[in-house]
């Protein structure tokens, strides 16, 4: 009878995913993670007494506007009936739980790139917070750009999946910083040009010029960041201070008001020492 029982539980034991037994998020630590993330800035509405996470901001780009989701744990109008493996499907391959593509607005060629164990606790924090029935807005984009099937084709070209693997070579700084500007940061996507597929020019990584808006966004280069020293540009990512005492505005704004100042100063000095190792690239 003792050994029926064993093998009964070694059997369930291997019937169920490991990750739904031994995996635990840690919720605080993916607090962090979405600040470094900048998840709020995306989907909460530019309105006063928005809901943090309940949708509707606007990410307004040459194919139209796109509106950041609900993400609370609504059961209709956000998240609440994914799981775990919704969620990294859609953050590791840019996949709706039904299988469609989500149009790259919403940055799975940086997001790809997050650690399982990050994933993990940003899944964790995701689950705090509270339900709200705030409907998504429709996209408001040409009817060419609205057809979904033509993103796989784009998919297959222009994306790969793949999680950050830190370099041997570098110095943990280093590794960090990589990791925190191009996976959870994302900061190409709105500092590297892009082409008219809304591919990014890798060649102009971090270069700036004009953002997904049409705006112009800085280089981020050494090139751009000659003039900016270590503590400026800390300084800068804190408080949104220019060296002449101006403030930062609009996009950049929202940014270091929701993400940049929130984090430790070990991390704004690994994102720093990783910038001044990219490849000069005067504007154009």
């Amino acid at each position: 009878m003792l050994l029926i029982r064993i093998v009964a539980v070694v059997i369930i034991l291997l019937w169920i995913p490991a990750g739904s037994i031994w995996a635990k998020g840690d919720a605080k630590r993916g607090e962090y993670l979405a600040a470094a993330a900048n998840c709020v800035s995306c989907h909460t509405a530019e309105v006063k007494d928005a809901v943090p996470y309940a949708g509707g901001h606007a990410i307004k780009s040459p194919f139209g506007t796109f509106y950041g989701p609900n993400i609370t744990r609504h059961d209709k109008q956000g998240i609440g009936k994914w799981n775990e493996a919704d969620f990294f499907r859609a953050m590791r391959f840019g996949k709706r739980p039904d299988g469609a593509v989500y149009f790259p607005a919403f940055p799975y060629p940086s997001y790809t790139m997050v650690t399982n164990s990050d994933l993990t606790d940003l899944w964790a924090y995701l689950r705090t917070i509270p339900p709200n029935n705030a409907p998504n807005r429709k996209h408001d984009i040409s009817v060419f750009v609205r057809w979904r099937f033509p993103l796989r084709l784009w998919k297959w070209l222009f994306f790969t999946s793949g999680v950050f693997v830190a370099d041997p070579k570098q110095t943990p700084q280093m590794n960090r910083g990589t990791y925190l500007v191009r996976a959870l940061g994302h900061c190409s996507e709105c500092h590297t040009p892009r082409n008219f597929l809304g591919v990014p020019i890798q060649s102009r990584y971090m270069a700036g010029g004009k953002g997904p808006d049409g705006k112009k966004v800085p280089n981020l280069t050494p090139a751009g960041l000659k003039k900016w020293g270590d503590k400026d540009l800390k300084e800068f990512m804190v408080t949104g201070i220019f060296p002449d005492g101006d403030v930062v505005g609009e996009t950049m704004g929202i940014v270091i008001r929701n993400s940049t100042s929130k984090l430790l100063s070990t991390d704004l000095d690994a994102m720093i020492a990783y910038l001044r190792t990219l490849p000069r690239l005067e504007k154009e």
